[in-house]
């Protein structure tokens, strides 16, 4: 299979499992690909499914799980070095707090802010954990995820697959009191290299200063923040 041996036995088999698992297996596919013995895939499976680094599709099939992509995406340094002073400058330039989210599983977390110095604030601590049905930021980490990853929180979601549709028509996203009572937020996507969307960012008021369609207001400065700081 042209893997890397490390001489670490265990990890080794590891690896090939995980390898053998990128367009789903089930336990016979795993042992044909990956040559070892049915005990050891399924033992090597299970503990890797326990770890999140697989998980079992509606067919019982294994693919790779959620923990794989929060290791490769845990807050890159690069970004958010760049973000902190874009999201100052955003938050000049609109008056509203500014804040960088990115997803965790079904939930956001915010990992920059730039508050407003004085009047009504909407705070959004750094740390903060939001969920990924709710708000403009959740509609951007959403919008370009493949639909078996987005199907799965509609049901939940205050936002519909049509609200999605237009996010990614017209690249940005807004909610009024979606998240919260009085709120209103607009967000954009942050892209990596290849194009991905990797983090939303946003700005957040109170409604009576946003209005009820603050894209019209705000998502020029929201969007071209968000290009600055794709493809770092």
């Amino acid at each position: 299979m042209g893997h890397s041996i490390s001489g670490v036995g265990v990890l080794d088999k590891a690896v090939v499992i995980l390898a053998a698992c990128v367009d789903g297996a089930s336990l016979a596919e795993l042992v044909e690909r990956t040559k070892l013995p049915r005990a050891t895939a399924h033992r090597l499976a299970q503990a890797l499914e326990t770890h999140r680094m697989l998980v079992r599709d509606n067919h019982g099939r294994w693919r790779p799980g959620p923990r794989l992509g929060e290791l490769a995406n845990a807050a890159p340094d690069v970004l958010l070095n760049a973000a902190e002073p874009m999201l100052g400058a955003l938050r000049d330039a609109t008056g509203e707090s500014a804040q960088l989210f990115l997803r965790r599983a079904d939930e956001r977390i915010c990992v920059a802010a730039a508050e407003r110095a004085s009047g009504l604030r909407d705070t959004v601590p750094i740390g903060a954990v939001l969920p990924m049905t709710a708000g403009s930021g959740a509609q951007v980490l959403l919008a370009w995820e493949p639909p078996e990853a987005v199907m799965p929180l509609l049901p939940r979601a205050k936002f519909t697959g049509r609200t999605l549709a237009e996010v990614r028509r017209r690249g940005w996203a807004q909610s009024i009191a979606e998240r919260e009572a009085g709120v209103a937020s607009v967000s954009a996507p942050i892209r990596d290299r290849t194009g991905r969307v990797i983090a939303a960012i946003s700005v957040s008021g109170p409604i009576e200063r946003m209005g009820r369609r603050p894209g019209d207001r705000h998502a020029m400065a929201v969007v071209r923040a968000g290009q600055r700081l794709s493809g770092l």
